[in-house]
């Protein structure tokens, strides 16, 4: 049995795309006859992320993160994170001239760069020194391949998502609000762009699921929108199915994976044409324009069943499958220090 060990600073309680993802391949890793043990920030002192509370980051030491390496016994490390414990394994493996893949699963540059006004080439020089020191960088879709190539990342390799058809699915309304309902589940962070769809003038009503710290002052400031907060399970399953259109403002996610929950339920997008929703809505099946409130009226008159049906090409099963590909791939394109000197780390495996 293959044995992966995860590092990832972004854990339980959390409740994000990059937690679930990993939480889903696992599940889904071990019917394929893999083993994935997790490195996360559970037994080590945490502090709270500022403005962000409910994240906790671990800054451990190298030599403690290099104890759970060795402890996991692992045929391979994967580094799912840039926070203190993936800086920390990256030393350990880099060390140990040890072979190890990273994901990109956020755009810290385009958020730091919201909330500090930072600039973003010198974050995008520090993720780009963290991630091609690895055997490969896996990516969500192929246009955020392309993009991080064009950016200086190189070794990448796909990794798409999935969902859950069984949990996602269309079911009996049970919101007793004015229609149509628009709908939106994520973060409720700046980098989300919620005001662009909160502000919109738009007939029934707008529905906010989930949490974040920007919900007191966007809450304040759309008296008329519904918050429900966090929800989970059947519950959000029951909210995506009895809206009618999903609405997807940000402009900085790299995929989404609350676009193919609600595509699942039968709800088509409303979108601005931007990675994530390019790379998965179909004109079928949402619609994508500069003109939100125009996209936002128009996916009101899409076929339920059209979403549905792209939504079933996306399993976990198959994300899983990818994944540990991935890793074989990585492993089989990986140089040692030696070589790598030699030949000038010419890049040696790419996106499929």
């Amino acid at each position: 049995m293959t044995r992966v060990l995860i590092v990832t600073d972004a854990w339980k309680p959390q409740v994000n795309g990059v937690v679930h993802s990993l939480e889903a391949v696992a599940r889904e890793a071990a019917k394929l006859g893999a083993e994935m043990a997790f490195c996360t920030p559970e037994g080590f002192r945490t502090f709270g992320l500022p403005g962000y509370s409910e994240i906790r980051l671990a800054p451990a030491f190298p030599r403690a993160v290099a104890a759970r390496i060795d402890a996991a016994d692992a045929d391979h490390v994967h580094i799912a994170t840039e926070g203190p414990l993936g800086l920390a394994a990256r030393r350990v493996c880099v060390s140990r001239d040890m072979p190890f893949t990273t994901s990109y699963h956020t755009r810290f540059p385009e958020y730091l760069h919201a909330r500090t006004r930072f600039p973003m080439r010198w974050t995008y020089a520090a993720l780009r020194r963290f991630h091609n020191a690895g055997a490969g960088v896996m990516t969500s879709t192929t246009s955020l391949a392309a993009e991080l190539r064009a950016l200086g990342f190189r070794r990448t390799l796909l990794w798409s998502r999935g969902v859950d058809h069984d949990l996602f699915r269309p079911r009996p309304s049970t919101l007793d609000l004015p229609r149509p309902i628009f709908l939106y589940a994520g973060r409720v962070a700046i980098e989300k762009n919620l005001e662009a769809f909160l502000s919109l003038e738009l007939p029934g009503s707008k529905v906010v699921v989930g949490d974040g710290p920007a919900r007191p002052g966007l809450q304040a400031a759309f008296p008329a929108a519904h918050f429900l907060g966090m929800q989970k399970g059947e519950a959000l399953a029951r909210i995506y199915a009895s809206s009618d259109v999903f609405v997807f403002p940000s402009r900085t996610d790299t995929f989404g994976i609350v676009l193919l929950e609600a595509m699942a339920s039968g709800l088509p997008v409303a979108a601005f044409p931007v990675q994530g929703p390019l790379d998965v809505v179909t004109p079928e099946t949402g619609v994508l324009s500069n003109d939100l409130r125009a996209a936002c009226l128009a996916a009101l008159d899409l076929a339920p069943e059209a979403a549905r049906t792209q939504a079933l090409r996306f399993t976990w099963a198959n994300s899983a499958r990818q994944f540990l590909d991935n890793l074989k791939i990585a492993r089989a394109g990986w140089r040692s220090a030696e070589e790598r000197e030699l030949f000038g780390d010419r890049q040696v495996v790419e996106a499929r």
